[in-house]
Protein backbone atom coordinates (compact mmCIF):
# COMPACT_ATOMS: atom_id res chain seq x y z
CA UNK A 1 0.00 0.00 0.00
CA UNK A 2 1.58 3.46 -0.95
CA UNK A 3 0.95 5.54 1.69
CA UNK A 4 3.30 8.12 0.99
CA UNK A 5 1.07 9.11 -2.32
CA UNK A 6 -0.90 10.70 0.51
CA UNK A 7 0.88 13.22 1.24
CA UNK A 8 1.20 13.52 -2.86
CA UNK A 9 -2.54 14.46 -3.34
CA UNK A 10 -2.76 16.78 0.20
CA UNK A 11 -0.20 18.96 -1.34
CA UNK A 12 -2.03 19.44 -4.45
CA UNK A 13 -5.27 19.70 -2.78
CA UNK A 14 -4.07 22.54 -0.13
CA UNK A 15 -2.09 24.45 -3.21
CA UNK A 16 -5.85 25.41 -4.34
CA UNK A 17 -7.24 25.59 -1.35
CA UNK A 18 -5.06 26.11 1.80
CA UNK A 19 -7.87 26.54 3.80
CA UNK A 20 -8.87 23.19 3.28
CA UNK A 21 -12.87 22.41 3.38
CA UNK A 22 -12.88 25.67 5.24
CA UNK A 23 -12.09 26.95 2.02
CA UNK A 24 -15.39 29.22 0.29
CA UNK A 25 -15.24 26.79 -2.82
CA UNK A 26 -15.36 23.44 -0.47
CA UNK A 27 -17.55 25.66 1.87
CA UNK A 28 -20.32 25.70 -1.21
CA UNK A 29 -20.09 22.05 -1.87
CA UNK A 30 -20.55 21.11 1.57
CA UNK A 31 -23.93 23.16 2.13
CA UNK A 32 -24.95 21.41 -1.54
CA UNK A 33 -24.51 18.05 0.75
CA UNK A 34 -26.02 19.18 3.92
CA UNK A 35 -24.86 16.54 6.02
CA UNK A 36 -24.91 18.43 9.44
CA UNK A 37 -28.57 18.58 8.60
CA UNK A 38 -28.93 15.26 7.70
CA UNK A 39 -26.85 14.07 10.43
CA UNK A 40 -29.00 15.72 13.37
CA UNK A 41 -32.05 13.84 11.20
CA UNK A 42 -30.34 10.55 11.53
CA UNK A 43 -28.92 10.88 15.01
CA UNK A 44 -32.83 12.33 16.24
CA UNK A 45 -34.33 9.49 14.36
CA UNK A 46 -31.90 6.75 15.12
CA UNK A 47 -30.82 6.42 18.64
CA UNK A 48 -31.61 3.75 20.62
CA UNK A 49 -34.98 4.63 22.63
CA UNK A 50 -36.49 4.92 18.88
CA UNK A 51 -36.16 1.45 17.74
CA UNK A 52 -39.31 0.79 20.35
CA UNK A 53 -41.33 2.06 16.94
CA UNK A 54 -39.91 -0.04 13.88
CA UNK A 55 -42.57 1.51 11.82
CA UNK A 56 -41.30 4.82 12.53
CA UNK A 57 -37.73 4.23 12.11
CA UNK A 58 -38.44 2.74 8.36
CA UNK A 59 -40.14 5.43 7.36
CA UNK A 60 -36.68 7.87 8.81
CA UNK A 61 -34.31 5.32 6.85
CA UNK A 62 -36.57 6.31 3.58
CA UNK A 63 -36.76 9.76 4.01
CA UNK A 64 -33.11 10.17 4.55
CA UNK A 65 -32.06 8.05 1.37
CA UNK A 66 -34.55 10.36 -0.53
CA UNK A 67 -32.96 13.28 0.38
CA UNK A 68 -29.56 12.39 0.39
CA UNK A 69 -27.65 14.09 -2.40
CA UNK A 70 -25.21 10.93 -2.32
CA UNK A 71 -27.03 8.18 -3.18
CA UNK A 72 -28.40 7.54 -6.82
CA UNK A 73 -31.61 8.83 -8.08
CA UNK A 74 -32.54 5.23 -9.80
CA UNK A 75 -31.95 4.33 -6.52
CA UNK A 76 -33.62 6.71 -4.26
CA UNK A 77 -37.44 5.46 -5.89
CA UNK A 78 -36.54 1.51 -5.71
CA UNK A 79 -35.58 1.98 -1.83
CA UNK A 80 -38.62 4.14 -1.42
CA UNK A 81 -41.37 1.73 -3.17
CA UNK A 82 -39.85 -1.77 -1.84
CA UNK A 83 -39.97 -0.58 1.84
CA UNK A 84 -43.05 1.18 0.92
CA UNK A 85 -45.13 -2.35 -0.15
CA UNK A 86 -42.70 -4.52 1.98
CA UNK A 87 -44.87 -6.87 4.96
CA UNK A 88 -44.69 -5.65 7.88
CA UNK A 89 -42.50 -8.59 9.15
CA UNK A 90 -39.79 -7.45 6.52
CA UNK A 91 -39.94 -3.81 7.93
CA UNK A 92 -39.07 -5.10 11.36
CA UNK A 93 -36.16 -6.98 10.34
CA UNK A 94 -34.79 -3.63 8.41
CA UNK A 95 -35.33 -1.97 11.90
CA UNK A 96 -33.63 -4.44 13.75
CA UNK A 97 -31.25 -5.09 11.37
CA UNK A 98 -30.05 -1.14 11.55
CA UNK A 99 -29.80 -0.68 15.39
CA UNK A 100 -27.32 -3.89 15.29
CA UNK A 101 -25.25 -2.06 12.97
CA UNK A 102 -25.47 0.96 14.73
CA UNK A 103 -25.63 0.26 18.35
CA UNK A 104 -24.78 -3.25 18.45
CA UNK A 105 -22.75 -5.93 16.76
CA UNK A 106 -22.35 -4.13 13.10
CA UNK A 107 -21.77 -7.51 11.50
CA UNK A 108 -25.29 -9.33 12.55
CA UNK A 109 -26.94 -5.93 11.48
CA UNK A 110 -24.63 -5.42 8.41
CA UNK A 111 -25.69 -8.92 7.03
CA UNK A 112 -29.25 -8.72 8.22
CA UNK A 113 -29.84 -5.77 6.36
CA UNK A 114 -27.96 -7.38 3.05
CA UNK A 115 -30.22 -10.43 3.39
CA UNK A 116 -33.11 -8.26 3.30
CA UNK A 117 -32.05 -6.03 0.61
CA UNK A 118 -31.13 -9.08 -1.46
CA UNK A 119 -34.43 -10.16 -2.42
CA UNK A 120 -35.56 -6.51 -3.16
CA UNK A 121 -32.17 -6.52 -5.90
CA UNK A 122 -31.23 -2.88 -3.50
CA UNK A 123 -27.77 -4.72 -2.31
CA UNK A 124 -26.16 -1.59 -2.82
CA UNK A 125 -22.73 0.04 -1.33
CA UNK A 126 -24.69 3.35 -1.34
CA UNK A 127 -28.31 2.01 0.52
CA UNK A 128 -25.70 -0.19 3.38
CA UNK A 129 -23.52 2.33 4.41
CA UNK A 130 -25.16 5.86 3.93
CA UNK A 131 -27.42 5.72 7.21
CA UNK A 132 -24.67 4.58 9.25
CA UNK A 133 -22.48 7.41 7.61
CA UNK A 134 -24.66 10.23 8.53
CA UNK A 135 -25.58 8.98 12.15
CA UNK A 136 -22.02 9.12 12.62
CA UNK A 137 -20.21 10.80 9.70
CA UNK A 138 -16.76 11.04 11.26
CA UNK A 139 -16.74 7.57 12.54
CA UNK A 140 -18.81 5.56 9.89
CA UNK A 141 -17.33 5.75 6.25
CA UNK A 142 -19.91 6.08 2.66
CA UNK A 143 -18.57 4.21 0.23
CA UNK A 144 -19.60 4.83 -3.42
CA UNK A 145 -18.07 2.40 -5.68
CA UNK A 146 -16.01 4.62 -8.50
CA UNK A 147 -14.30 6.37 -5.77
CA UNK A 148 -13.36 2.93 -3.91
CA UNK A 149 -11.88 1.86 -6.82
CA UNK A 150 -10.10 4.69 -7.38
CA UNK A 151 -8.69 4.97 -4.01
CA UNK A 152 -7.45 1.17 -3.75
CA UNK A 153 -6.48 1.71 -7.51
CA UNK A 154 -4.13 4.78 -6.83
CA UNK A 155 -2.58 3.68 -3.73
CA UNK A 156 -1.48 0.09 -4.65
CA UNK A 157 -3.89 -1.57 -2.05
CA UNK A 158 -3.34 -5.52 -2.89
CA UNK A 159 -5.18 -7.09 0.11
CA UNK A 160 -8.49 -5.68 -0.38
CA UNK A 161 -10.55 -6.15 -3.70
CA UNK A 162 -13.81 -4.69 -4.04
CA UNK A 163 -17.12 -6.26 -5.07
CA UNK A 164 -20.05 -4.55 -6.29
CA UNK A 165 -21.84 -7.11 -4.08
CA UNK A 166 -21.84 -5.46 -0.27
CA UNK A 167 -19.88 -7.82 2.45
CA UNK A 168 -19.03 -6.95 6.05
CA UNK A 169 -15.43 -7.87 5.33
CA UNK A 170 -14.78 -5.46 2.79
CA UNK A 171 -16.83 -2.72 5.01
CA UNK A 172 -14.60 -3.18 8.05
CA UNK A 173 -11.40 -3.84 6.51
CA UNK A 174 -11.67 -0.87 3.84
CA UNK A 175 -13.01 1.56 6.70
CA UNK A 176 -9.97 0.63 9.08
CA UNK A 177 -7.91 1.40 5.84
CA UNK A 178 -9.55 5.02 5.73
CA UNK A 179 -9.35 5.68 9.37
CA UNK A 180 -5.58 5.06 8.83
CA UNK A 181 -5.20 7.46 6.22
CA UNK A 182 -7.29 9.76 7.53
CA UNK A 183 -5.30 10.12 10.85
CA UNK A 184 -1.93 10.60 8.88
CA UNK A 185 -3.47 13.73 6.71
CA UNK A 186 -3.56 16.84 7.66
CA UNK A 187 -6.49 18.22 9.88
CA UNK A 188 -8.33 20.63 7.75
CA UNK A 189 -8.82 17.77 5.37
CA UNK A 190 -10.95 16.03 7.56
CA UNK A 191 -13.79 17.26 9.48
CA UNK A 192 -16.59 14.18 8.22
CA UNK A 193 -15.46 11.00 6.33
CA UNK A 194 -17.06 11.94 3.23
CA UNK A 195 -15.50 15.28 3.10
CA UNK A 196 -11.99 13.08 3.23
CA UNK A 197 -13.11 10.43 0.67
CA UNK A 198 -14.13 13.51 -1.61
CA UNK A 199 -10.56 14.83 -1.22
CA UNK A 200 -9.36 11.53 -2.63
CA UNK A 201 -11.51 11.16 -5.36
CA UNK A 202 -10.94 15.12 -6.42
CA UNK A 203 -7.43 14.40 -6.50
CA UNK A 204 -7.10 10.78 -7.51
CA UNK A 205 -10.16 10.85 -10.89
Amino acid sequence: MRLDKLLELQGQFLADYPEGFASPDMLKIRKKHNVEKLSAQAQDAFVPMKFGDPEAVVQCMIQLIGRSSMVSMFEKPKFRDALGTALPDTRERMADGLYELLHGKQEKGFNALLDELVPMKLAKWSLLSILPYYYAPTERWFIKPNTTKAILKHFEVEDLVYKPRPSYAFYRDYSALLDQMKDMADPKLGGNNAAFTGFLMMTIM
